[in-house]
């Protein structure tokens, strides 16, 4: 039986620690470069169903021949609908609406922000995992850091905005769910990948044809941007590489990572768009970057 529980017993040793880091890390700057390139794409006249096709056609139709090499039978059919519901089009749609009510900046204090903490609460309930107090201290300073880097206007945002909080949050529920259920599904990264691009494009075809919003009424420069932040980056890259640290660090370990996105989207937005954070902000990425030392494991800390 394949161990799916928080912790990296699967893969003991320092090597795969060492490697599942580094893949987190890759993830998480690509993630990071994503989140400003959304902001561009959604403010330069990009519908939400249009950058979900470009973020995961690319990687269906690269990882299309995986499809066969995969023994079905084996797979279980419910972890298959989490893994496509939980990092593909329903819950890139559900993050995207999420930016209708409330702006992009919240984002990364609700959605990265929050999904270690929903991951690791998965992993205790689902799996019988356990919480030390330097990991519990890791994901304070995460959420501590989260809410400084991006979060002050959740209290100074229009009322309505709740909505897309709330929508922010449902999105980082789902992500984490993904996370526990690819520890525990026994595909590789590419494989992972294969079937969540795939399986979006099944879901957002019906999708466009209802909502009747898909007409890519923007420059080819745009749309070749896009291409690569969206669907080479982050559809196909951060993908495998964040299935790589899953399968070597553990479910909510790996997860920790994400909360380095909105720290790295800040610091790309600083040259990109001209955008200069306060030193509170400064203060909340130095804080997010010791949760995820402690949450993620990288510090081998022991309670």
């Amino acid at each position: 039986m394949t161990d799916f529980r928080s912790g990296a017993s699967a893969h003991a040793g320092v090597a795969p620690v060492v490697f599942g880091t580094l893949a987190g890390l890759t993830a998480a700057t690509i993630w990071g470069g994503w989140i400003v390139a959304t902001r561009a794409g959604v403010t330069g006249g990009f519908t939400p169903v249009e950058i979900a096709i470009i973020r995961t056609l690319p990687p269906a139709l690269i990882l299309f021949p995986l499809l066969f090499r995969l023994q079905w039978r084996r797979l279980n059919p419910w972890r298959v609908v989490v893994i496509v519901a939980g990092a593909g089009a329903p819950y890139f749609l559900i993050a995207s609406t999420g930016t209708r009510f409330a702006p992009v900046s919240d984002v990364g204090a609700l959605l990265p922000g929050t999904m270690p903490l929903f991951a690791a609460i998965l992993a205790v309930t689902l799996l019988g995992g356990k919480l030390g107090r330097w990991r519990l201290l890791g994901f304070a300073l995460i959420i501590v850091g989260g809410l400084a880097v991006g979060g002050d206007s959740l209290f100074t945002g229009d009322p309505g905005e709740w909505r897309g909080h709330l929508l922010f949050l449902c999105a980082a529920a789902m992500w984490a769910a993904y996370t526990i259920a690819l520890r525990g599904s026994g595909l590789d990264a590419w494989q992972a990948a294969a079937i969540v691009g795939i399986g979006s494009v099944i879901v957002l075809v019906p999708v466009g044809l209802i909502d009747g919003d898909v007409r890519f009424d923007v420059p080819w420069r745009d749309i070749a941007v896009q291409v690569v932040a969206q669907g080479l980056g982050s559809g196909l890259f951060a993908m495998a590489a964040y299935g790589m640290a899953v399968s070597r660090l553990g479910a909510s370990n790996a997860a920790a990572f994400s909360a380095l996105t909105p720290v790295i989207a800040t610091i790309v937005a600083v040259p990109a768009l001209g955008e200069l954070p306060p030193l509170l902000a400064w203060a909340g990425v130095i804080a997010v970057c010791c949760g995820v030392a402690l949450a993620s494991g990288v510090l081998r800390a022991r309670s």
